[in-house]
């Protein structure tokens, strides 16, 4: 039986700025090896910056990764800007495929609307409540993997813990004039990290509205560790909801086969962290033989700097699972 190899990998602002440090050509020496390494044959990527080439938005750092590799060959699908179909100036999601992509959309705010908020410590204070909306869409393909099985493939990269903005309440980008004012926006970053689960979830229920036995994923940057609220609201265990007759709509994390010691795919202040993850449905789950995280050379960045110069790999450890067809 054939085996697939499934992957998500944060390439962490992937761009070519010329003032950019690490400048790309660093960053390719080292992060290309690791993509050969992951040997997919699918790839999420998530934080895909744009570059314009005359006036056009594309995805030329990316470009120049994946040169000289299987993937450039590969099928792709993208996030573009509701306007005019170009590619976002920052953070897009990317998937890579081997096989044919029959279909290819992207949500935002489809499923889930804006939630209406109220600022508490924002300075001026609002007098009425405003709509809260995530910046980042969702990123949906369907992909052809043998001639009887369909994969539904969804890409997400979901707010992270910084806080939210508050009018009035920033001393520098870096430092917050009040305790509370902090505190409001990582609510207020939490309520979009939720929502975008939210979002996700009501796609995922959407799909097995259609066949309860989909054959569906869902990879990429949770910003959430498994047991979090956003990825348990994308799971829908049973112990969660109460209701034995959903059993076949949850959504199993990939890692649970890794031993936990080696079960991270981010350091943060010293601390492991799992935060990308591979979501799969129960149909898919009987096709799937184990994961991989490659986080050997993965370094803490919060402690490693307090400036922005990075290390030229990514902070994010590629996460892979096989399956057999």
């Amino acid at each position: 039986m054939p085996t697939i190899r499934m992957a998500t990998f944060n390439l962490e602002n992937l761009d070519d700025k010329p003032t950019e440090k690490p400048a790309l050509a660093q960053r390719i020496a080292l992060m290309r090896p690791q993509l050969i390494r992951v040997n997919a044959d699918i790839l999420c990527l998530q934080e895909v910056n744009g570059q314009k080439e005359q006036g056009i938005n594309r995805l030329l750092a990316l470009e120049k990764l994946l040169a000289d590799t299987p993937y450039s060959a590969y099928n792709k699908a993208f996030t573009t800007a509701d306007d005019d179909d170009q590619v976002l100036d920052e953070r897009n999601l990317v998937i890579l495929s081997r096989f044919p992509i029959l279909e290819q959309e992207q949500y935002q705010h489809k499923f889930a609307s804006a939630p209406a908020y109220r600022m508490v410590t924002a300075k001026p204070a609002q007098t009425q409540a405003q709509d809260i909306t995530w910046d980042r869409p969702i990123l949906y393909a369907k992909i052809q993997l043998t001639d009887s099985h369909v994969l539904h493939l969804v890409n997400v990269h979901l707010k992270s813990k910084i806080p939210t903005n508050i009018p009035g309440q920033k001393v520098n980008n870096f430092t917050w004039k009040t305790a509370s004012a902090w505190a409001e926006g990582s609510f207020i970053s939490s309520m979009k990290r939720v929502g975008q689960a939210l979002e996700t979830r009501q796609l995922l229920d959407h799909l097995f509205d259609t066949d309860d036995d989909a054959l569906i994923a869902v990879c990429g940057d949770f910003n959430a560790d498994t047991d979090d609220v956003p990825v348990q609201a994308m799971r829908g265990d049973v112990e969660n909801t109460g209701n034995p007759k959903l059993a076949q709509r949850v959504m199993v994390p990939c890692e649970r086969t890794i031993p936990e010691p080696s079960r991270f795919s981010l350091l943060h202040q010293g601390k492991p962290e799992m935060i990308d993850h591979i979501l799969i449905s129960r149909s898919l789950l009987a096709h799937y033989r184990g994961t991989e995280i490659h986080n050997e050379l993965l370094h803490d960045e919060s402690l490693a700097f307090a400036m922005d110069e990075k290390f030229p790999e990514s902070d994010h450890a590629p996460v892979i699972a096989s399956f057999e067809f």
